[in-house]
Order: structure tokens, then sequence, then C-alpha cells
């Protein structure tokens, strides 16, 4: 086993950070800088984005991607290629509309007409209905050649008073002749669904994409783009060439387009279809299935639930089958990986639409666990309340406290995966977006367990209007000679964070199946509860329990991972298998809680009332509101760290490698300092590692009811992590700073502006007595770049050890000490220590402080979001400390 501390303190850390890298179709010497910024931030892979290339597979195409992996090889980086030239991932550079028919998408529609009898020797015009609404391109005869294939004719009995569907239903297919039904009507009102198999349907920005559940479809893709990359690439594939990455690849089944709520029972939509869903119907429905379809779009009885559970079931296994275990198992063949992730927004992970059916599902097939932050999905303090954004309002409940965990738990129980979790993250934030807000979101990811970043995104366009920020931006980005602090930290603490194990007390089931047949509570409701209290969870869904745990002495065993407990978030219904398997959990031992009630029927309708009952009065079981979930468990004994009051913004980790326990804590209140003792099941001493730094400072710990106390104060983005174990044995770590006196600098500053072109060429603006907002509309309200604050103080203390203090800084911050470099800083705490800098006497202190493009490129993204002032606000303070 690696020492994975020593490894990072001696900078032998692995790469764990590949940001895309946008085309355009630049000029070469272009390119080869891009490269060599990418490099010189401290990155050594790259995520080639095609989408902006205007000769995607063509020769100007091959000739950048050669330049790129020259560059490559020459650097010692990886190179990854987002797999297609248009978002999202299934367009095949547009060879699918030269396919043939049978490999284009398909869809499932209905249409219906109202009739009412007793009526003889009626006819209904249904090749006429269901022309109705079809785009003028889909002409008569193209109708007749299979653009609508009739699947079933269904009257349905309704209601005489509110004509809701009753349970009387007629199958009358057979009476369809050329189009046209003919049909005795009896007694009542009738409402008659026409089924039929379409290539008409969903969103029109993917009319010409691949059909995902279609194992023939998916295979153009790979024709097109994969072995088309295998056949130049190949003696660099599984060394230079890392794999391919899927951008956001789902069913897009329906015409609006992002619709997070698109699901069975959303009146018109068409849903998913493939040749293979009439024999997997049948199989699950029975032979008179074609019976029951209307019930994926109408409401009515018993039935309804059953009929759309078991559709989200076939078509998610079609589409983790077809779609991504299909190219994962061809990239796994050729020595690459493949990676990216499906859209997860407000739920739309378990939906149609554009999502992909079932998280899990639709990512198994992949070699990381992934996801992304884009579009101001994830803002400090918007945990509970909605955000407005791009797009629509968030639900921010699931984006703060499900998204993560989703992602990291399949990370953790999927072998292949190998604990590794992939975020996209930083991108269409706007420019209002900098490396503070960036290193928030960074450790929100990071404490969940996310241990590798696709930043979004480097490019040489300046300023690129398409999805900002961005790092270089052709130089204009000021921030930019500050990004690799950033990129440091990032990827000192995510090796820290693999490699090894996740160890966490719950695991809470994962609510797809459960939304498809009933009233059910999303995943990320106990599991905000369980954060809010630092007790760790991973989700897993129903497959794994089914197929791959295990009970060990009373635990959940999933691949590496151990749970005291098992979580069931309230769920009407549940699959038959599911509810057989909870009932063998208890009995193994397993602490199984329901949340709210258990469940009352099974998925699929079968008989499970013996097992309900069983799981009613079974010791190991209990039912607890959502609200006292967390407090169950506390009681029960079902947790591992503990803190000395409710605390409910601060975040925590826990990973072990042999002899070295590594764990992590953030501070997620936007504003707040968390000040709190934390008790840690250790034995022996605890350390503090700081990522900026790379450096272990010994921590004063005590011990109470057999338990290590660490005290911690936490300012808003900030986070600490612990270390523990044999291998920090002979390691020497620097004391802890006690502060002493201190006082605030109170003189006149000299500013000078150098904007981000000139650096570091400055000019004089003024002189200030007091500081202040230096984007007041007064003051330089459209000015980007960099403000240089000088001036001069006396010290009259002994010691040559302080920290330096700069308040509120907006937002990086470089300090000089008489001319001596004393640190950087890109978020709060702006805290610097300045031992040895100092003198007794007269002192000369120089601050350059770099806001964000946003002043001079006010752009779309950003109108969603507060601006920031710009500059130093202080108070700045010097403080002596000892150690």
């Amino acid at each position: 086993m690696s020492n994975r501390i020593k490894e990072v303190l001696e900078g032998r850390e692995q790469n764990y950070i590949l940001p895309f890298l946008w085309q355009h179709g630049e000029e070469e010497y272009l390119i080869r800088e891009e490269m060599a910024r990418v490099h010189e931030s401290g990155i050594r892979a790259v995520c080639i984005e095609a989408r902006p290339h205007p000769d995607f597979l063509g020769p100007k195409w091959w000739t950048d991607m050669d330049i790129i992996m020259d560059e490559a090889r020459d650097r010692g980086m990886k190179v990854w290629l987002l797999d297609d030239d248009h978002f999202p991932t299934g367009h095949a550079a547009g060879k699918v509309r030269e396919a043939p028919e049978e490999l284009h998408r398909k869809f499932l529609g209905e249409r219906y007409i109202d009739t009412i009898g007793p009526a003889q020797g009626t006819s209904l015009l249904l090749d006429t209905l269901l022309m109705r609404g079809l785009r003028p391109t889909i002409s008569q005869s193209e109708k007749a050649s299979g653009k609508n294939k009739l699947i079933s004719v269904v009257a349905v009995r309704r209601h005489p008073s509110n004509g809701e569907l009753l349970s009387d239903c007629i199958d009358i297919t057979d009476l369809v002749q050329d189009g046209i039904l003919y049909w005795d009507i009896p007694d009542g009102y009738w409402r008659v669904f026409i089924i039929s198999e379409n290539r008409d349907g969903g969103s029109q920005q993917q009319d010409d994409y691949l059909n995902p559940i279609d194992r023939d479809s998916v295979r153009i893709l790979l024709d097109t783009v994969y072995e088309a990359v295998y056949e130049r690439y190949k003696a660099d594939f599984g060394k230079t060439f890392a794999g391919f990455f899927s951008d956001e690849p789902g069913f897009y089944n329906d015409k609006t387009t992002f619709d997070f709520h698109s699901k069975p029972g959303k009146k018109g939509v068409p849903l998913p279809w493939s040749n293979e869903m009439p024999a997997l119907l049948e199989q699950a429905l029975g032979e008179d299935y074609r019976k029951r379809l209307y019930l994926l779009w109408h409401n009515a009885g018993e039935q309804t639930t059953i009929v759309r559970y078991t559709y989200m079931n076939i078509v998610s296994k079609l589409y983790a089958d077809n779609f991504c275990s299909q190219i994962g198992e061809w990239c796994r063949a050729r020595g690459v990986e493949y990676i990216g992730h499906v859209l997860e927004d407000n739920n739309v992970h378990a939906r149609l639409g554009s999502g992909a059916g079932h998280f899990f599902r639709s990512m198994w097939g992949q070699d990381m666990s992934g996801l992304d932050v884009v579009l101001w999905q994830i803002v400090p303090g918007f945990d509970e309340l909605s955000y407005s954004k791009p797009g629509g309002d968030t639900d921010s409940e699931f984006f703060h406290y499900g998204l993560g965990k989703l992602g990291v738990s399949l990370g953790h129980i999927d072998p292949k995966k190998q604990g590794r979790t992939m975020c996209e993250v930083y991108g269409a934030y706007g420019w209002a977006e900098g490396l503070k807000l960036m290193k928030w979101l960074t450790d929100h990811m990071l404490v969940r367990g996310v241990n590798y970043f696709v930043p979004h995104a480097f490019t040489q366009k300046a300023p690129d209007p398409d999805c900002p920020p961005h790092m270089y931006a052709g130089g204009k980005n000021p921030q930019y000679r500050y990004y690799k602090h950033l990129n440091r930290y990032m990827n000192r603490i995510s090796h820290l964070i693999s490699g090894g194990r996740h160890v966490a007390t719950a695991a809470v089931v994962y609510h797809a199946e459960a939304e498809w047949s009933g009233e059910a509570m999303y995943f990320h409701q106990p599991v905000k509860q369980l954060m809010q209290h630092q007790i760790d969870c991973d989700v897993i869904p129903i497959d794994i329990l089914l197929n791959a745990a295990s009970v060990k002495d009373n635990k959940l065993h999933v691949n590496n991972e151990d749970f005291a407990c098992l979580i069931v978030p309230y769920a009407e219904a549940l699959p038959a298998a599911m509810i057989h398997r909870l009932v063998e959990l208890t009995e193994q031992g397993l602490a199984v809680r329901f949340v709210g009630e258990l469940p009352t029927r099974s998925s699929e309708g079968n008989e499970v009332s013996a097992e309900l009952a069983c799981l009613a009065d079974h010791r190991n079981v209990k039912v607890v509101a959502l609200d006292d979930l967390a407090q169950l468990l506390i009681a029960d004994g079902h947790y591992e760290i503990s803190v000395d009051a409710h605390e409910p913004y601060l975040r925590n980790y826990h990973y072990v490698h042999e002899g070295l326990d590594v764990y992590m804590f953030f501070n997620e209140h936007s504003h707040q300092t968390i000040r709190r003792k934390i008790m840690l099941p250790v034995q022996g001493d605890v350390y503090a590692y700081d990522a900026f730094l790379n450096r272990l400072t010994s921590l004063h710990v005590t011990r109470e009811n057999g338990a290590k106390v660490v005290e911690v104060a936490l300012h808003s983005y900030e986070s600490i992590v612990l270390l523990h174990g044999a291998v920090l044995e002979g390691y020497d770590a620097l004391p802890p700073n006690i502060a002493g006196s201190e006082f605030e600098l109170k003189g006149e500053w000299m500013v000078s502006t150098s904007e981000a072109a000139h650096y570091p060429r400055f000019e004089e603006w003024g002189r200030l007595a007091d500081l202040m907002n230096m984007s007041r509309p007064d003051c330089l309200p459209r000015f980007t770049g960099t403000f240089r604050y000088e001036t001069e103080f006396e010290w009259d203390e002994s010691a040559n050890q302080a920290h330096l203090d700069l308040g509120e800084v907006y937002e990086t911050a470089q300090v000089w000490i008489n001319g001596e470099e004393a640190g950087v800083r890109i978020c709060p705490p702006y805290r610097i220590e300045i031992n040895g800098l100092i003198n007794k006497g007269k002192n000369k202190l120089v601050i350059e402080v770099t806001n964000t493009l946003v002043k001079e490129q006010p752009d779309f993204l950003s109108a969603f979001a507060q601006q920031e002032p710009s500059g130093l606000l202080g108070p700045v303070r010097v403080i002596s400390t000892t150690g």
C-alpha cells in the first residue's frame, strides 16, 4: 500500500483534473499555447470539447487533434475526448440521418377519440387522426411506409357523470382495416385509444439522434466516432489517449426538452420505444399487455402504476445495456476508459425526457461515476430555498443534499469504478464566478467524496460568450495566474480520498422504482437529515440490494462499503423482490428503518401481505418520522463522529487507507463561522493537513468518553483535513499557532490598477484613507483586473511571528511584506502567515486584489447572480502568534 500523505507532502500526488479544452479550429501556435497554459496550471490531462469545432472528424479536426496529442505526449499529459460534435451525445456526427429508418429513434404515441353508444355501423378515421400534429416534412407516403405503426386500439368505458375512465376495457385492434376502425359501439360513453409506434416525437433538437435503447442504433456512434479515433491513435490507447466522455445522453422524448418532470402520466408525450419492447412488455404484463398501454398516459385504477412501473423498469434496463454498457465494453476491450454523465437536474435522473430513467443503471457501464454542476445549480446559502437560474428554478434540496451523494455512491459500490467519481464543474455560471466560488464548489464535492474534476473550461477565444467563465480565455481572465493554487489544492485532497475505502454508517435506498410505482419520498430527503447531523451515508439502488449485497456481522456489505443500517424512504409500493429481500436482510440481523410508513403493496401487484406483516413486527425494523430519523440513528448508535451542538452546515467525510484515517470537514454556510468540538473515534495523535500550503500541523486534542476531541473554527468557505494513523509517526509537524495581540492598520493606502493584459504594469489610481468597494458607481464600476494597495506600518512586537488578516477581500489576494512574497489566498479566511518577514519597526506592505471579468463583461449568465464588490475592504489587522 502506498503512503498517500507522504506522496502528497513530497509532491508526488496523481492528477485528478481533466478540463474541457474547447476547439474552434484555431491556428497551431494557439493550440500549443493553450496546452501549455493547462500544463502550467498544474493539470496533466485535458478532455477535448469538439462542439465549437467547424470540421469534426474532417481534415482540420485531425490536424488539430494531432497537435494536441503531440503536446500531450511531450508533456506527459492524458487526452480524453468528448465523443460527439453536438451536445448532448447521440448525434453521431450527423450519421444517424444517413442510417436506415429502423435505426432512427422510435416512440410510442397515443391519440384518443371520444364516442357514445349504442351506435351501429360506426367508423373512425384512425390514420387521419394519427397524422394530426405531425411535422410537415412527414408525407402521407412516409406515414404509410412505417412512420406510424399501429400497436393497439382499445375502448375504455367512461363514467357518465364525471368522465373518469373505468375498468371496462375492450381490445378492438382487429376491427381496423386500411386505417379505419369499424365498430358497433356498445351503450355508454367510451374513449377509444389508438396506440402507435412512430418516428415523429420527442425534442426537435434531437430529431437526428440515435435511439439509445436500440443496440444497433447506438453502434452508429461507435462506428462513426470511436472507431475513427481508434484507427488513428491505436498506439496511444491506454497511454496518452485515456478514453471517451459522453455528455448528457438521454431519452429526449419530450418536446419540452428540459422538462424535468417528464415521465409516464404526462399527457401527449411520446415515450421511448424499440423493437425489443413488445416482447419484454408481454413477458412482464402478459399476452394482453396492449390493452393496458393507454395507462402510460391516463389514470384508471390500480393497474395504472403497475403498467408504468413495468415500462420504466424495462426501458431503463434497455438504456443501460444498449447504450452505456455497450460503449463501456468497447472501450475496455481497447484499453481505454469510458466516462461522462447524464442529466440529474431536479430529480430527472429517475425519469424520461432529458433523463435516462435510472441514474445507477444509466451509468453502470462507465468506468467512473459522473455528475455535473453548471448553470447556478448549486449556490451557497440556497440549500433549501429554490434559486432562480437559466431554465427555471432549482430543486435546491436535491442539488445540495442529493446530487453529490448520488454520484459518489455509485463510485463506491461499482467495483470497476475503483472509488472514482467525476464532476464537471464551474461551467455556465458566468464571469461573476471566480476562484472564491470555485473553491466553495470544489469543497462541496470533495467533502462528499468526488475525487475527479472536469473544469468547464479552457478556451483561447477571448472572451468566449459560450458558457463562461473560462480559465484562460486568451489571457483575458485576470484570475488565471492564481488558478494553479486551486488545482494543487484539488489534486492533493483528491489523492487523499482515492485508492482506499470510504467509511459511512447508513445506506439509503434509491427511490426510482418507488417513484415509478406510486407515492414516494425522494432519497435525498433522509440524506439531508443525516448530513445535517454529520451521519454519513451512501445511496444504494434496489438492483444492488437484490444482487450484490450481503449481511456480515449485522452490517450491510456492498463492494468495499459496510453500513450499520438501511434506510428506506417512504414508498407506497416497492418491487416484490425488494420486499422479499428486506425480510431476508432483517432476518440476517440488519437494522432497517422505514421513513414515514411501510409500503402497502408491491410495484407489480404481486401478493406480499405476509412479507409486509413480517416487517411490521420484526425486531430489527423501526418506522420513524423523517424529522426524527437522525436522532433515532444516534440513539441506536448508528453514527461515527459527533459534534458538541447541532451544526446543520458542517459537512464531513471519512476515508481510510492502510495506517491512515482522513477526515474532511467543510463549513458550507454562506457567511457564518462554525466553532465546535468534534469527537473522533480514534486513539493517538491527530494532525491538521493544509492542502494549500501542503503541510502538517499538530493539534491540541483532549479526550472525552473515550473519543478524541478536536476544537475547530471554520470560516465560511473554509475546510479542514484531519489525519490520524500509524503512517504519520516520525513526521515533523508544525505546532499550532496561538493568536496573541493584534492591531488594525489605519494608515493611508496608495492604490494602483492593472488590467489582465498589462499585468504586472500598474498605473497609480489614487490614495485612500479608508478602504472601500472599488466597484462603487462613483469609483471604478467597470474595471476588471488587479488593485494594488501599498502602505507602511510600525511593528513593536519583539517576535517575528505574525498573521496578516485582510478582512473582506473580493476576491483573490496576494501579499508581499518588505519585498518578499508572503502568500496567496483565493477565498475566506484571507489570513496569511508573515512569520520571518515582519520586522520590528517600519514595514512595507503590498496587497494585490484581483476581481472577476464580470465588471468588464456583464454576461447573461452573470445576470442570475448578485454581484460582489471589488478590492480590499478590510479591516486589515496584524496578529502576533506563538507556536
